[in-house]
């Protein structure tokens, strides 16, 4: 009888380690346990809020939970991560682009967050830049469009959503390659930018595809090249920068899967088996392809090394450049 009482104790502190050993593996099976909440930096429309609402039905289907889209536009993006590093829920991510972790470290501004801090789930994919003119610029060909600025040093401009941009790094990077003289124009948002290129008071942009198609096809715009080192399968005719005579220049901007420090990694596994598994429907690949996004689907390693190299490369340029905000 006082073998039984004994043991009892035993029995139930052997009971509670089971448990407590099991219980990552039932957060890993039952996760998410709620909606998750898929924050985008930037307003209703633009590249990166297309590819979130693209995805998030494919999601919700892999994921077997709701997931909800919200629009937290500002500060190039760092108002949607801070809001989604202060989460502790282990259920909210963010849509993390070029700009927010790979340019705006080494910008003289205060991030309201320490980059470092930010895990990293997967790269989606990547938004080649079309290098864009006015229709009525006298060029038709990288080749002309140089020529045409060298004749005209200082007169030529280029617009972006703004200084510190993708966009302005990229313009920035072709004035350094090319050894051209062209003059900035920031724009608060990418779609004041696109006005005044469609009217000819700025020369030159660099976009994507996905927001720039319209006017490209209504002969509103021209495309002179995809700013990249290979052609995209939806504008096969279209030449690369690097056909035409501009080699190295990719400042081609990506789209990623991001979390706060807290989130488990069981939760950041599943969340990226099933952006892979989304990035994998011929739908989303077909979807992709018309509007030139490169879709990706690396796992969370491969996404850290990216993240590695690609900050390196736009720290070098906004060195070179000298940006002032």
């Amino acid at each position: 009888m006082q073998q039984q009482y004994f043991l009892k104790p035993i029995l139930a502190t052997a009971l509670s380690a089971a448990l407590i050993a099991c219980a990552p593996l039932a957060q890993a099976a039952d996760y998410p346990s709620k909606p998750v909440r898929l924050i985008v930096g930037f307003a209703p429309g633009g590249s990166n809020d297309i590819i979130a609402r693209l995805l998030a039905p494919k999601l919700e289907a892999a994921l077997k939970q709701s997931v909800v889209v919200e629009n937290r536009p500002g500060a190039a993006g760092n108002i949607a991560a801070d809001a989604a590093i202060k989460a502790v829920d282990g259920h909210t991510v963010f849509m993390c682009t070029t700009g927010t972790l790979s340019i705006q470290p080494f910008l003289p501004l205060r991030m309201p967050f320490d980059v470092e801090t930010i895990t990293p789930i997967t790269q989606i994919g990547n938004t080649p830049y079309l290098m864009l003119v006015s229709k009525d610029l006298p060029v038709s060909t990288v080749g002309e469009f140089l020529t045409y600025a060298r004749a005209n040093p200082g007169k030529v401009n280029f617009a972006s959503s703004g200084n510190g941009t993708t966009a302005h790094l990229a313009g920035e990077m072709l004035r350094a390659l090319a050894k051209i003289d062209i003059v900035h124009v920031p724009y608060k948002g990418a779609g004041q930018a696109m006005v005044d290129l469609n009217s000819g008071r700025v020369s030159l942009m660099f976009d994507q595809a996905v927001s720039s198609l319209p006017y490209i096809q209504s002969g509103a715009l021209k495309a002179l090249a995809v700013a990249n080192d290979h052609r995209l399968a939806g504008l096969p005719n279209l030449p690369t920068t690097s056909e035409s005579g501009l080699k190295d220049f990719n400042p081609t901007p990506w789209t990623g899967l991001c979390a706060g420090p807290g989130i488990p990694p069981e939760a950041v596994k599943t969340l990226q088996k099933a952006t892979a598994q989304a990035l994998a429907d011929p739908e989303i690949r077909d979807r992709f392809q018309r509007d030139g996004i490169e879709a990706v689907g690396s796992t969370p390693e491969e996404f850290a090394a990216f993240l590695k190299a690609d900050r390196a490369k736009w720290g070098d340029l906004v060195k070179q450049a000298d940006i002032q905000l």
